[in-house]
């Protein structure tokens, strides 16, 4: 019996994502395949069928998906986009519209070298549309009869992609839908993801178990169960299991294993169901599997959510590696990657630069990542959730250097502290406008009421102990409401102590000591021990009430741990320590005493942390025991004292960080470096540091 392969096996994956990641495009069907099947039946019906010896067999090299491209000047572009000679692309691609604007197949080349070698997406689609009204053909026939067959096909299958890409998931649909009317090929496996983004959870949940039913290809069944995966977790209330999800891994892993193209977007979607089950270790364990390969081709940066997980859990060194692989994962990244998940970078490294300190560049970041514009078609989140996100870090990063300004300007002289207070009150408007930003597009019930889910799977990834911030931002009667509405619809049916946590901040936002520590309590009885930063985040507000209400035993004991667990939560939050006074000697070590009493990390009580001043230029904040909490000296900065003031910060600095720095160089490079122009850097894919085990 004469057979012919299904051409949907040849195909490049197409990632349709879970909670989030990429879709490569879709890719051509070889038409050719259908043409040569039917050669192939003929010469089994055909008694003087020659004998395959007889047949010359060449080597067909592949163009844009297809094997009979014959173009000299395509072959040429497909070339210098597979040696990633992306300017030369450029070129021969410019200079080919230049001579034939009115060919199809010039606009969609060129197209695809501003597609695959720039990710610009907006000039791509101006020339797609430009393909395909010199085509526009409406049947099979017609297409063949115009020799244009493949760049039709071609120019469809990527307008339905780049579509997809920047939001517009209708338009996808109706070119995935012209695909099937005019070529009859079933495109089943790729509905699914575009209803999921248009919250069609029953439409898409029906189209991946019509690809489950009546597929038998991996690549298509890995897409259905990971859009079944999706759908899962559109519910308020959490998974039962994490089997649907564990099946696309598994398609995925079997792929692999094959041919060596497994994504780490089923193994970072899994991460985050687990994350939402509240099983921390085993979405560790997820994204350490995902690690282990780099992967330029997917959205998936594993360290990104790598890069979270150690932040949260308090473990600041681990996070600090962290930032640095994923820096790594980036400058390999295809340009097209890149463009899809460069404010995802910025997002993760501006919450990274609050924890370590560094006010002004997560201010700088998040505004980046605000301006970034939607290219996150791949992601489960809506386009507005990355503005929402990136909003909320920049109010919070305003108000940090608001604090910050405030410590500097109490060890600079009258002039220069009047200015620094002037300054510093620009940064508070600045936090003001990004509030109301945030609040208009949080307030949405339906988006307000997931966001309180735990590690909500279907939204931009928020870290817990940021998300609280949002109460002050829209106020704690509407976050109240919005509680008991998720805790009726099971949200919080894992653990109940992040519905106390929520609670804590809105009674510390409305004064009510009583209930801070009651909810307080509850909480830290309750919320998963992994939850360092939250955890100290409540304990912070929990001393604060007990301080007020002149209780300074507690008060202290959970001020000591919030600032053991997370030195910069008092400095987010507007917390004064308060501290006891101590000078040993005079000079320089009174006007140290006079520059810390100005400061709003301190208030001064003679009940508070023993606070040492130095005649020397060292300074220690110690515990009721005694012990050290932080201690900076000339030693620690490896430089001189220098006066009170420089003390003071470099104290401040010192004792309210994660315990280490961040060179300028690498802050640059978060900062201001291109995620688009950091991918013509490249040959870093065998970084033993990067292909390792975590």
């Amino acid at each position: 019996m004469t057979t012919c392969a299904n051409p949907w096996n040849a195909w490049p994956a197409v990632r349709s994502t879970g909670t989030s990641r990429p879709r490569r495009g879709i890719p051509a069907l070889l038409l050719g395949w259908a043409l040569s099947c039917a050669w192939m039946f003929a010469l089994a019906q055909d008694d003087g069928a020659p004998d395959l010896g007889d047949i010359e067999i060449t080597q067909s090299v592949t163009c844009f998906g297809f094997t009979d491209i014959d173009n000299p000047r395509a072959l040429e572009i497909c070339d210098a986009l597979e040696l990633e000679e992306n300017v030369r692309a450029r070129e021969l691609a410019e200079e080919w519209i230049r001579l034939q604007p009115e060919s199809p197949a010039a606009q969609f080349s060129f197209a695809e070298v501003l597609y695959t070698g720039e990710g610009n997406l907006a000039r791509a689609l101006f020339h797609l549309n430009r393909a395909e009204s010199l085509t526009g053909y409406a049947d099979i026939n017609e297409a063949v009869e115009s020799g244009n067959i493949q760049w039709h096909y071609l120019t469809l299958s990527q307008l339905s992609n780049v579509h997809q890409l920047m939001g517009d998931q209708l338009r996808a649909l109706e070119y995935l839908d012209k695909i099937e009317e005019i070529y009859g090929q079933d495109i089943e496996s790729f509905r699914g993801w575009p209803l999921l983004k248009l919250k069609q959870y029953d439409a898409a949940r029906a189209s991946a178990m019509a690809v489950l039913e009546n597929s038998e290809n991996e690549r298509e069944r890995a897409r259905a169960w990971n859009t079944l995966c999706a759908v899962e977790l559109a519910s308020l209330a959490p998974v039962n299991s994490m089997a649907v999800c564990n099946r696309a891994i598994s398609e995925d892993e079997n792929l692999a294993a094959r041919s060596n193209t497994g994504d780490t977007v089923y193994l970072t979607n899994a991460s985050e169901v687990a994350l939402s089950l509240l099983r921390m270790d085993a979405a560790e364990d997820y994204l350490d599997r995902a690690t282990r390969n780099l992967n330029p081709d997917s959205v998936a940066d594993p360290w990104v959510y790598k890069l979270y997980l150690t932040m949260s859990q308090g473990r600041f060194m681990d996070a600090r590696a962290a930032l640095d692989r994923m820096l790594i994962w980036r400058e390999n990244q295809k340009p097209i990657v890149g463009v899809m998940n460069r404010a995802e970078h910025y997002m993760v490294s501006a919450a990274f630069m609050l924890l370590a300190g560094y006010a002004e560049d997560a201010a700088v970041l998040s505004a980046t990542a605000l301006n970034q514009p939607d290219r996150n078609g791949s992601y489960s989140a809506d386009d507005f959730q990355k503005d929402a996100m990136a909003a909320l870090i920049n109010a919070i990063a305003s108000r940090m250097q608001y604090q910050v300004r405030l410590e500097e300007a109490a060890g600079e002289g009258w002039t220069g502290a009047l200015k620094a207070r002037i300054d510093a009150s620009g940064l508070l408007f600045s936090a003001w406008r990004s509030e109301r930003f945030a609040a208009s597009l949080f307030t949405r019930p339906e988006i307000l009421l997931n966001r309180l889910r735990p590690y909500a799977p279907l939204d931009v990834h928020i870290p817990e102990w940021i998300e609280p911030d949002l109460v002050r931002m829209i106020g704690a009667g509407v976050v109240r409401g919005a509680l008991d509405e998720a805790l009726a619809a099971g949200a919080f049916e894992l653990n109940t102590g992040y519905y106390h946590s929520w609670l804590t901040e809105a009674a510390a936002i409305e004064g009510d000591e009583i209930a801070v520590i009651d909810h307080g309590a509850r909480a830290l009885t309750e919320l998963p021990g992994e939850e360092a930063l939250l955890r100290a985040r409540v304990a912070a507000r929990m001393g604060d009430a007990h301080w007020r209400l002149g209780e300074y035993e507690s008060a202290l004991e959970h001020l000591e741990n919030a600032f053991r667990a997370d030195p910069g939560v008092s400095r987010r939050l507007g917390i004064e320590l308060p501290v006891s006074l101590r000078v040993s000697g005079g000079g320089l070590s009174r006007e140290l005493a006079d520059v810390l009493r100005a400061s709003p990390r301190f208030s001064e009580h003679e009940n508070g942390f023993p606070l040492e001043a130095g005649d020397d230029g060292a300074i220690c904040l110690r515990a009721r025991s005694g012990e050290n909490l932080s201690c900076y000296t000339s030693a620690t900065s490896g430089g001189p004292a220098g006066n009170a003031g420089e003390a003071s910060r470099a104290f401040h600095a010192w004792a309210f960080g994660p315990g280490f720095e961040i060179d300028k160089a690498q802050r640059s490079i978060l900062r201001g470096s291109s995620v688009i122009l950091a991918n013509s850097v490249r040959g870093m894919e065998n970084s033993p540091e990067l292909l390792s085990e975590n």
